[in-house]
């Protein structure tokens, strides 16, 4: 039965875990004991991402040690110690105070993993800036809806991200001043606010003193999608490194002399969270890779590059499932001993084929945006049970529970129920708000619980399972997509007069998805449209956001209220019964 408990391996060469006792560690743990391991800023000045991740590093016995190692996706490498990545963070934040960009201004950067992206997030924080990094597939319009909704401030991209999609932005931006742009051996098209990136940094200071920074500074702000309206901003503040560096040490078992790999894009939560910063506090050396997934790269990567810890996503294992463990067999890979995955459910059969290709079973964990770090994972030293989430880190109370209205909330205390998973607030890397939107913040919050909207249940020993999203947001590819903002791109079209957007199951990338759209009149339903469609919306929204199919139906079911049915156009499409319609409108 895949749902059996599989036992770790055991191997001599293996460091002891760093979460060795569960039951003991959770009884002795307290987010004060963690803030006393880290050093804070010089003379109790606070607390500050960049320098817990960087500079209290770079001015100790770390200094020369390696930090980051960038493979480029043509073969060319770069190395960055601890020193060399301290001076580097410096220059920028000696930019942007040049340029007169202070505290609480939001800083965008826009582009692929390369070495200029880290720079820019951690120098930004080191200037008490708010870091925003951005998916740099987004299309035009999902970036102008985050720098529009953000009010960027300054945004780092590069020279062929900004000539085809910010310089036809730039006006309908008055609140970004400056774009800085990395060089890509061209000319950059040097206009008022855009500014050569290589060049400020050549002669920038190499010295910055971080100016004081409060815990709860806003630090990093991070877009999550929603079912309707636009998307959501959610606010981390400085404090949140707390997490970042503990559940690194025990939900990911870092240990100082690891070589780890987050193969996640900074321009979403996981690739800043662990593809920056928990690496970065627990002085290890981290992997960062410019190419696009490719089996037998990854492959040579893990094994080249002595990857101990490898942290990755379940559209990436399906991928290499789809391989065959061969493939993997062919390769050695002298250094793994962790395998960690995120971004959706991991289905039972990834978790086992790890053990077929790397003798190394696959461990899911659970987080959101919104928690900012990990909540609950399957641990080092803890036999797995294939498709669960695991067990809470220490530190985080988790439960079932249901809404029982008028705010009331009920704790399933039944093991096997289904219910809403939530959690109890004080964690340090718990969002603080939702940008400009305070509303809808206190609507996470009831009871004493924050409500993650998963459905999920949990068994007799504590293990987590999830169930689904209680919403409509769409999972693919380890992204949270929102309805809306594609059916509003569909809407764009003269031929579409209304769309509905749903998560169709997809063997590798969990769900993708898919539009169901009616025209306007005098359009004709066909292949050449839905093709024009695809592509419409592919210039948009961007290859991760933008429907993989479209439908055409003569109207879309709605609510007597006119809300489009999105529940029902999802079990038509599976063939599933369609349960209670009575709030349905008549069709016409």
């Amino acid at each position: 039965m895949l749902s059996e408990v599989i036992s770790k391996p055991r191997s001599g060469r293996r460091p002891a875990p760093n979460l060795a006792d569960y039951e003991r560690t959770r009884a002795e743990f307290s987010w004060e004991r963690v803030a006393q391991t880290l050093s804070g800023l010089p003379g109790g000045r606070g607390t500050n991402i960049a320098y817990e991740a960087v500079d209290r590093h770079a001015a100790g016995a770390r200094a020369g040690h390696l930090a980051l190692r960038w493979l480029g996706r043509n073969g060319a490498r770069r190395d960055f110690t601890y020193r060399e990545l301290a001076e580097l963070t410096n220059r920028f934040a000696s930019v942007l105070r040049q340029l007169g960009i202070g505290s609480g201004s939001r800083v965008f950067v826009l582009a692929g993993r390369i070495p200029e992206l880290y720079v820019s997030v951690l120098g930004a924080l080191k200037n008490r800036c708010v870091a925003c990094p951005l998916f740099s597939a987004f299309g035009p319009e999902p970036i102008h809806t985050r720098l529009s909704l953000g009010g960027g401030a300054v945004l780092v991209t590069t020279e062929s991200l900004y000539r085809r999609k910010i310089a036809g932005l730039r006006e309908r931006l008055p609140q970004l001043r400056y774009v800085l742009v990395v060089s890509e051996g061209g000319e950059i098209p040097l206009t008022p606010g855009v500014l050569d990136f290589g060049r400020l940094m050549a002669s920038a200071s190499p010295w910055f003193r971080i100016p004081p920074t409060d815990p709860e500074d806003a630090a990093l702000l991070h877009f999550t999608s929603g079912t309707t309206g636009r998307p959501k901003g959610a606010i981390h503040v400085h404090g949140a490194v707390l997490a970042h560096y503990v559940t690194g040490q025990l939900a990911l078992d870092l240990h100082p002399e690891d070589v780890f790999w987050c193969t996640a894009d900074p321009g979403w939560v996981t690739g800043t969270s662990y593809g920056i910063i928990s690496p970065l506090t627990n002085g290890v050396t981290s992997i960062v890779d410019e190419g696009d997934f490719d089996t037998e790269r990854w492959y040579a990567i893990l094994g080249r590059e002595r990857v101990s810890v490898w942290y990755t996503a379940p559209t990436a294992v399906r991928m290499m499932m789809k391989a065959g463990a061969e493939a993997a067999r062919r390769h050695e890979f002298p250094d793994l001993r962790f395998i960690a995955s995120v971004g959706e459910p991991l289905n039972p059969q990834a978790v086992l084929w790890g053990t077929q290709a790397f003798g190394l079973p696959i461990h899911d964990n659970w987080w959101q945006t919104e928690t900012g770090g990990i909540m609950i994972a399957n641990f080092a030293a803890m036999d797995i049970r294939p498709g669960s989430m695991g067990r809470p880190l220490p530190g985080i109370e988790a439960a079932i529970v249901r809404r029982s209205g008028a705010g009331r909330i009920e704790v399933v205390a039944e093991p096997g129920v289904e219910g809403e998973l939530a959690l109890k607030p004080g964690w340090p890397s718990m969002f603080r708000g939702y940008l400009n939107d305070e509303e809808r913040y206190r609507k996470c919050f009831a009871g004493g619980w924050y409500l993650t909207g998963d459905l999920a249940k949990r068994d007799g020993d504590g293990y987590f399972w999830f169930v689904g999203r209680a919403d409509d947001v769409i999972k693919s590819s380890g992204h949270l997509i929102g309805p809306f903002e594609v059916e509003s791109a569909l809407m764009e079209h003269p031929a579409v007069a209304e769309a509905g957007v749903i998560g169709k199951p997809d063997p590798v990338q969990f769900e993708t998805v898919k539009a169901f759209v009616s025209l306007k009149r005098g359009f004709d339903p066909g292949e050449a449209l839905r093709r024009e469609l695809l592509g419409f919306a592919r210039k948009r929204l961007g290859a991760a956001v933008a429907p993989k199919e479209i439908d055409f139906l003569p109207s879309l079911p709605r609510t007597r209220s006119g809300k489009i049915m999105r529940r029902l156009l999802k079990v038509r499409e599976l063939g599933l019964p369609e349960g209670d319609t009575s709030t349905l409108e008549a069709s016409p």
